[in-house]
């Protein structure tokens, strides 16, 4: 289980991303593709690690909402 920001981009897509694996990023039309997308991504990418035989980072963000 990982933590995904999704937010609209400044191209009219919707950017996801994975904070705890760095540069796991993707992007779809709508919030549904993007995060469709970013699940492949995030598979693909602790796949890729493990065939290199690096270790996956672990979850540990905490996601906060913060008023000013």
């Amino acid at each position: 289980m990982r933590q995904v920001i999704i937010y609209p981009g400044e191209d009219g897509y919707w950017v996801a991303e994975c904070p705890s694996l760095p540069g796991c990023i993707s992007q779809g039309k709508t919030k549904e593709e993007a995060i469709r997308n970013i699940r492949e991504a995030i598979n693909e990418y602790i796949i890729a690690l493990e065939e290199d035989g690096l270790p996956v980072p672990e979850e540990r963000f905490e996601v906060l909402t913060v008023i000013v």
